[in-house]
C-alpha cells in the first residue's frame, strides 16, 4: 500500500500560520514543537489546524504550493 502524504498547517505563537508537507503529521508536530526547523524555532507551534491526505508527495507539495498563495482568513476557512 502506498505512503499517504499530507500538507497541514500549524498554527504558531503570535497566531501565525505554518504550511508544510509529511507522511506523519503527528510525528513532524513533534519535531517542530523540538524546534527543529527554523520557523518553528522562532514561533513555537501550538496546535495542528488542518491535515489534508493527498495521495502521493507530488500532490501534497502542489497543494502545499497553492495554500502558501492563498490569504490568512482563506487559510483560516479551510
Amino acid at each position: 500500500m502506498p505512503q499517504a502524504w499530507f500538507v497541514y498547517l500549524l498554527e504558531c505563537k503570535g497566531h501565525s500560520l505554518y504550511t508544510g508537507v509529511t507522511n506523519d503529521v503527528m510525528r513532524r508536530f513533534g519535531e517542530h514543537q523540538q524546534r527543529t526547523a527554523h520557523y518553528t524555532s522562532y514561533n513555537p507551534p501550538l496546535r495542528i489546524a488542518y491535515a489534508e491526505p493527498c495521495s502521493t508527495k507530488s500532490e501534497a507539495l502542489r497543494r502545499e504550493a497553492q495554500i502558501k498563495g492563498w490569504t490568512r482568513r482563506r487559510k483560516l476557512l479551510s
